[in-house]
């Protein structure tokens, strides 16, 4: 999940935060040429004032400062867009969102699709809910499940174009998780760190057992920091064996290596 380090109790910006925050925001989307509204940067200043006075008594990221916040957890989420992603109706699910990245930013950016936050802790799943009912957001549900139990929820297994994951898994573990909620055609975004390409030598295994062949490897940089981070695309080419995903805890214990 998102990390859950302990943070201090900081639960507000003052003015020039706050402005320093869109700002931020600003700088860093157009700087990967991707347009954001005025009225978009409103509500993500929203929903982060909301993550940061939820993160005073529920730990949601270890990250406060306008700046992080910005690049960290809204620009980043945003760097699947890199990858150009369909602009058209689509069923998505972001696996792991903890405190709702990369999912519930890229629901606001693109309101055709029709979102799945699945989280599995309860607070968690709370606090996404307040916040997309603040934003005004009808294209966002919230499931509170684990990944292995919910993927054998008719409704959501094979359902989707789009499966997203940031910060949760190794990269073996993650398509046993994330695959079974993909239809056969879509597409897995695995949102990693600079050692992407690595796990992407961990998981051939898994892949071959899951019907999932490597779409695409995208090394990127964020556009302020410089840090550096890898956009892995999975595309699946054949139905997923019922024996998939196994047991909640099993993946990864033992993970398909």
């Amino acid at each position: 999940m998102n990390d859950g380090k302990e943070t201090g109790k900081l639960t507000h910006w003052d003015a020039d935060q706050v402005v320093r925050f869109r700002q931020y925001v600003q700088m860093g989307l157009e700087q990967w040429r991707i347009a954001l509204s005025s009225e978009r940067i409103d509500q993500f200043t929203v929903y982060a004032e909301a993550l940061l006075a939820t993160n005073a008594h529920l730990n949601l990221t270890s990250i406060t400062d306008p700046e992080g916040v910005a690049e960290k957890h809204f620009v980043d989420s945003m760097s699947p867009l890199l990858l150009d992603l369909p602009d058209t109706a689509l069923s998505v699910i972001d696996v792991g969102t903890g405190a709702g990245f990369p999912g519930l930013p890229l629901a606001l950016i693109r309101s055709q699709w029709r979102v799945v936050l699945l989280d599995s802790l309860q607070k968690r799943c709370r606090f996404l809910n307040e916040t997309t009912e603040r934003l005004g957001l009808t294209n966002v549900q919230v499931v509170h499940g684990r990944a292995e139990d919910t993927a054998r929820v008719p409704q959501l297994r094979e359902k989707h174009g789009l499966v997203f994951s940031r910060a949760v898994a190794r990269l073996p573990v993650l398509l046993e998780l994330c695959l079974p909620f993909l239809a056969v055609g879509g597409r897995f975004i695995a949102l990693k760190g600079p050692d992407g390409p690595t796990e992407v030598d961990e998981a051939k295994t898994a892949l071959r057992l899951l019907g999932g062949e490597i779409d695409d490897v995208k090394s990127i940089t964020l556009p302020i920091s410089g840090d550096r981070r890898t956009l892995i695309a999975v595309r699946k080419q054949k139905p997923i064996s019922n024996a998939y995903p196994r047991k909640a805890g099993i993946p990864t214990r033992k993970p398909l290596v």
